[in-house]
């Protein structure tokens, strides 16, 4: 007995048996001082009585535990860690690790590895910042968070004309109240037009959500180098959400919408190797893997319940269904000219003698530019009839005065009732 080295916390165990085998301390004195019940005691009394000081020892001492895992499948993940996942956070790791090996190997086991092999480096936990916390919409569908980050998404593997990686932005959209990326959509930049094919094709397979949270304007990324038209992007933006009828909320700081920030740093850790793994290297067959795989595989993992059950989603009424290329399109107004044209970007449109409506120079019309880049002239509820002009037209002294739905010179026919009409008669 004296050959055996023991703890500290041993030796009082050890010396509390002792006690309860001399009669100075009773079992439950004995039980209660230990934490054990008194039936866990009575056996070790009688260990102690039957093999000494070494029943206080862990019969594992010295030897390689239950759950101890083989030296050569440990050196082969390793090895796989080293060869595919290196810069992979240890959580990560291990999930792709497992979808390979049939190894019951915990994420912690595996952070002490990649930490021995020098592969992962551990980070002093930052200062936490105070901010008041908002409860979950109730509801799916009640909020959505929107944003777009720009990022090396597809990493080198994806150049500019100059030959130099290419960042391109990842516009994405997540349910606040269970944290499922309800749509994503890789684009070149984060102007009106990607924003508008977003929701477009949101408000196309999902309907309407009740609101969405977005960034004021005088955030939106305007002086990102790839960033285009974003002066008018959220006037363009609000108008089509009204016409909608879906609420459009501004948030005063990231932190107010921190659950698309924190998606968008796991999409940059996450998101960009699977990628890699994939050899994936156009925003085409991006957009298709995160469609096709990714999101559904995202959301199964990370989502949470709502408070409530229920799809809020508002469905598209007819006339919304009929009218998505005008409500998503870029407006803008003009004035007609005496001579019926328009000028729009340099170029002049001679408006057709037969309109739908009745026409008046100076009448106010809205241009609207749809998303397959056509431009169409719209007054009141009527789309105009126009043919674009070779070079700007040359002042004319006699013009028509309005244009309408029939020719000015028409003559009426015989039977039409101006020409029945005699004065006179009584």
């Amino acid at each position: 007995m004296a050959d055996i080295l023991l703890t500290q916390a041993q030796e009082q165990k050890l010396a509390t048996i002792k006690s309860v085998i001399n009669e100075q301390l009773t079992n439950g004195q004995a039980a209660k001082k230990l934490g054990l019940s008194i039936r866990q005691l009575q056996r070790l009394k009688v260990s102690v009585q039957r093999s000494g000081a070494s029943a206080v020892i862990h019969k594992l001492k010295g030897k390689l535990g239950n759950h101890h895992i083989d030296e050569q499948v440990k050196r082969r993940l390793i090895e796989q860690i080293r060869l595919k996942y290196s810069d992979f956070r240890p959580k990560f790791a291990t999930e792709k690790l497992q979808e390979e090996y049939p190894v019951n190997v915990t994420s912690q086991t595996i952070r002490v590895w990649m930490s021995e092999e020098g592969l992962w480096k551990l980070h002093k936990q930052k200062k936490p910042e105070y901010h008041s916390w908002r409860e979950r919409k109730d509801y799916f569908g009640e909020l959505e968070q929107f944003d777009g980050s720009y990022h090396l998404w597809f990493e080198q593997r994806l150049l500019d004309e100059l030959g130099n990686p290419m960042e391109v932005c990842l516009l994405a959209s997540i349910d606040d109240a269970t944290g499922k990326i309800t749509h994503a959509y890789f684009d070149f930049n984060e102007g009106v037009v990607a924003v508008f094919n977003f929701w477009l094709e949101y408000v196309k397979t999902q309907g309407k959500p009740l609101g969405i949270y977005l960034d004021k304007f005088s955030t939106y990324k305007i002086n990102h180098k790839s960033a285009v038209d974003n002066s008018e992007l959220m006037t363009q933006f609000q108008k089509a959400m009204k016409l909608l009828d879906i609420e459009v909320i501004n948030a005063n700081s990231p932190q107010a919408k921190g659950r698309i920030e924190r998606l968008f740093g796991t999409l940059q850790d996450r998101l960009i190797k699977e990628l890699r793994l994939l050899g994936i290297n156009t925003i085409k067959d991006g957009n298709k893997f995160l469609k096709e795989v990714f999101i559904s595989k995202f959301n199964a993992r990370f989502s949470v319940i709502s408070q409530k059950q229920g799809d809020v989603h508002m469905e598209l009424t007819p006339k919304e269904k009929r009218s998505l290329k005008s409500i998503f399109s870029i407006k803008s107004q003009r004035r007609i000219n005496f001579d019926f044209t328009i000028q729009f970007k340099n170029h002049f449109y001679q408006l057709a003698e037969i309109q739908p409506t009745t026409i008046r120079p100076k009448d106010k019309i809205l241009v609207e530019v749809w998303l397959d880049k056509t431009i169409h002239f719209r007054f009141k509820e009527h789309y105009l009839k126009c043919f674009i002009l070779p070079e700007k037209p040359k002042k004319v002294f006699r013009q028509p005065v309005i244009l309408t739905n029939h020719p000015l010179n028409w003559k009426p026919p015989s039977d039409h009732p101006w020409r029945k009409f005699k004065f006179g008669r009584g």
